[in-house]
């Protein structure tokens, strides 16, 4: 089989029924020089007690005897059965099974006659690192060093402000209390902070108020003595504007 080459350890999945064809199958495996042949059903794999890094090439449905979808989950074990660079050859229908396989974490996806696919586990194990050496000088600049044609595509600091942001504040919105540190009134405040920010926080037209709190809906609800007697209906906390007709007097 030139999948194989002599020396692999590989793992052969199968699934469905055993027949002539897998045993002629597993037989011509065993006469490559060296290779150590693993066989294991697709449902009992993940309960296999395999090592990670264990096998140079992993064959799954190769002889197509079986409709077990291969899942990303199921990938991934695979994966980390394989070793670095390791091969699989997986026997997979309809879909975009090419987008799984790179899901999965596989790399240099092929795909070859009859629904057959190959694909290999990157030259790293899984979860693997390497560090960064800083210990010369120019060393940091070289890693973290922008290309000349990528300085083009850098955002202009200026162009994040607008005119608005470039204003000097107001000094009087920058008093805080010598007590506090920040622009908090203390418990017995003397220098007049509270009285400011008591101001600022005070609505600008406040809501207007009467005893009998009707004088907004018009005559028909006001009382004999209401001042807003002959005035037009108004919604709380309106300016009421007196019009030139009710400045004067009737003839």
């Amino acid at each position: 089989m030139d999948l194989i080459k002599a020396g692999n350890k590989v793992l052969f999945v199968w699934g469905g029924n055993v027949n002539d064809e897998f045993e002629k199958t597993i037989n011509e495996l065993k006469k490559i020089e060296g290779t150590t042949i693993s066989v294991e059903n697709i449902d009992r794999l993940k309960l296999a007690t395999y090592d990670n890094s264990s096998f140079d090439v992993v064959l799954s449905n190769y002889l197509g005897t079986y409709e077990s979808e291969h899942t990303t989950d199921l990938l991934g074990h695979i994966l980390k059965l394989l070793k670095p660079n390791g091969k699989l050859f997986v026997r997979n229908k309809g879909g975009d099974f090419k987008s799984t396989l790179l899901l999965s974490g596989f790399v240099s996806i092929e795909q070859k006659e009859n629904d057959l696919y190959q694909a290999s586990k990157p030259n790293y194990e899984v979860g693997s690192g390497a560090k960064l050496s800083f210990a010369k000088k120019d060393t940091a600049a070289k890693v973290w060093k922008l290309d000349d044609t990528e300085e083009d595509d850098l955002i202009n600091p200026d162009d994040l402000l607008d005119e608005e942001d470039k204003a000097m504040p107001d000094p009087s919105t920058l008093r805080v209390c010598g007590t506090t540190g920040k622009r908090k009134a203390c418990k017995d405040c003397s220098c007049g902070l509270a009285e400011e920010l008591a101001a600022e926080g005070a609505p600008k037209n406040p809501i207007q108020k009467s005893s009998c709190g009707s004088c907004y809906l018009g005559d028909a609800f006001r009382c004999a003595t209401c001042p807003y007697l002959g005035m037009p209906a108004f919604k709380p906390g309106e300016k009421i504007q007196i019009t030139d007709n009710l400045l004067k007097g009737d003839l």
